[in-house]
């Protein structure tokens, strides 16, 4: 089971990556958060972008969710 996992997590976590370098810059980082304007911040999303962040943000808890399962698998399995 903790190589299925682990296997899983490496999946995701390069999904996670694509995913965040696919989504289109939004005020150029810092420093647009900083100068931009209230709608480049909080403006909404639509389209791809809005696919592109629930998709970060699902595999984001899923990165987590797994990562937890693969530690409680080791603990198990060192335990038993």
């Amino acid at each position: 089971m903790i190589p299925i996992a682990t296997i899983l997590l490496s999946a995701i976590s390069v999904g996670l990556v694509l995913t965040v370098l696919l989504q289109s810059a939004r005020g150029a980082g810092l420093g647009g958060a900083v100068g931009g304007s209230a709608e480049q911040i909080f403006g909404k999303r639509r389209g791809v972008d809005a696919f592109l962040s629930r998709l970060t943000i699902a595999l984001g808890i899923a990165l987590f969710v797994i990562a937890l399962l693969i530690a409680y698998l080791h603990h198990l399995a060192a335990v038993g």
